[in-house]
């Protein structure tokens, strides 16, 4: 296969006109998030907001350019709205004072919205979000979790829930529950088994629907569940969700951090705030002899947390306890709440509640597309 460069998808795209300003999109700083891999390319079209319904032909000029190079086998590109100024922005909850037109909440009710992302998949990011949002019930918070794993949903099977949501009104849906948790997934929609085959936008409609369109109701917090990577969910979640902040979750070795580092400089480069880092997989007890083995290194997203700026949130082992109970539908924090894995994932849920409350006091500003 011929492999697909970043400067030959550049090119490509110098070929494509913004039909209002009568320049090539490249040149005019408006391909931003391009991402390469294996013969698939993503990327998103910064526009101006009122210009975004009318330049849909734009965006599939774009996809078309980029098809046309060897080595190609699929192509994403999604429009994205450029931020408002600042004085603008609103905060985390009700309406900017002073705005002339506020905007309607994405999700009236929730009070925090918060990520849990990675930079690579298998570093065990969606058996942390399920403890996490388990441990944030646990000392007392309205919890919902939204699986925003388009193509890999597995909170269905992590939470123990099966069947479909219902709906009241025929048009918003019940979120799904367990543990006393409020759940959406797109796996209680598809069949386990099949594929998702989607593009950037019905990806972002997806991800969007499953938060306006479902009945939450009054919570504390909706953690979310993302996809591994920096692609077009990723996007679509940080641009266009009031987001409160993310957790990065790597694993200790280098190649791990690396990925973890564009995870951070992604939220930052959207305003979003990173409230930390966990280190999963961290060591390994053996359970047998008790000698511990730093299998994936150890202190790696300690160090990086320190190096970028922001707070190292805890360190997890590599455990077995931790992914029988996670894949058997009863995570570890409700299986065996008074174990030392469960308290950990609670010391964690406590700082990030004092954290987000601590936030709502200040009233932060985040933008809302």
């Amino acid at each position: 296969m011929t492999d697909v460069l970043e400067k030959d998808v550049l090119t490509a795209l110098k070929r494509v006109a913004d039909p209002d300003r009568g320049q090539d999109i490249v040149s005019l700083g408006m391909i931003t998030g391009l991402q390469i891999r294996e013969g698939h390319v993503g990327f998103a079209i910064e526009v101006d907001r009122a210009r975004g319904p009318k330049l849909e032909p734009l965006r599939r000029a774009a996809e078309k350019a980029v098809e046309a190079l060897p080595g190609v086998l699929s192509v994403s590109a999604v429009l994205t709205a450029e931020a408002p100024p600042r004085a603008a922005a609103q905060p985390a909850h009700g309406h900017a004072h002073g705005a002339p037109q506020a905007e309607k909440p994405l999700v009236p009710g929730v009070k925090f919205i918060i990520a849990v992302a990675s930079g690579k998949g298998g570093v065990g990011k969606s058996t942390t979000a399920a403890n996490l949002a388990l441990a944030l019930a646990a000392i007392g918070c309205k919890v919902g979790v939204l699986d925003a794993d388009i193509y890999g949903p597995s909170m269905p099977r992590m939470l123990g829930i099966a069947g479909k949501p219902t709906s009241r009104d025929g048009k918003s849906l019940e979120p799904m529950r367990n543990y006393g948790i409020a759940c959406m997934s797109m796996g209680f929609l598809v069949a386990e088994d099949t594929p998702m085959i989607w593009r950037g936008p019905m990806v972002q409609s997806a991800l969007t629907q499953m938060l306006r369109d479902v009945q939450w109701g009054e919570l504390d917090v909706i953690v979310v569940d993302m996809p591994p990577g920096t692609g077009d969910a990723q996007l679509t979640m940080a641009q266009q969700v009031p987001l409160a902040g993310a957790v990065i979750v790597s694993t200790p070795q280098d190649i791990a951090l690396l990925d973890a580092r564009k995870g951070l400089n992604m939220f930052r480069k959207v305003d979003v705030p990173v409230l930390g880092f966990i280190e999963n997989m961290s060591y390994f007890l053996c359970p047998h002899c008790g000698e511990r083995t730093d299998i994936f290194s150890h202190g790696g997203a300690r160090k990086e947390a320190e190096k970028l700026g922001t707070e190292f949130l805890g360190e997890l082992p590599l455990d077995v306890a931790i992914r029988e109970t996670s894949d058997s539908g009863r995570p570890i924090v409700v299986s065996a709440p008074d174990s030392p894995h469960a308290q950990v994932y609670k010391q964690i849920a406590t700082r990030l509640w004092e954290k987000l409350s601590g936030a709502e006091r200040k009233a932060p500003r985040i933008v809302v597309q």
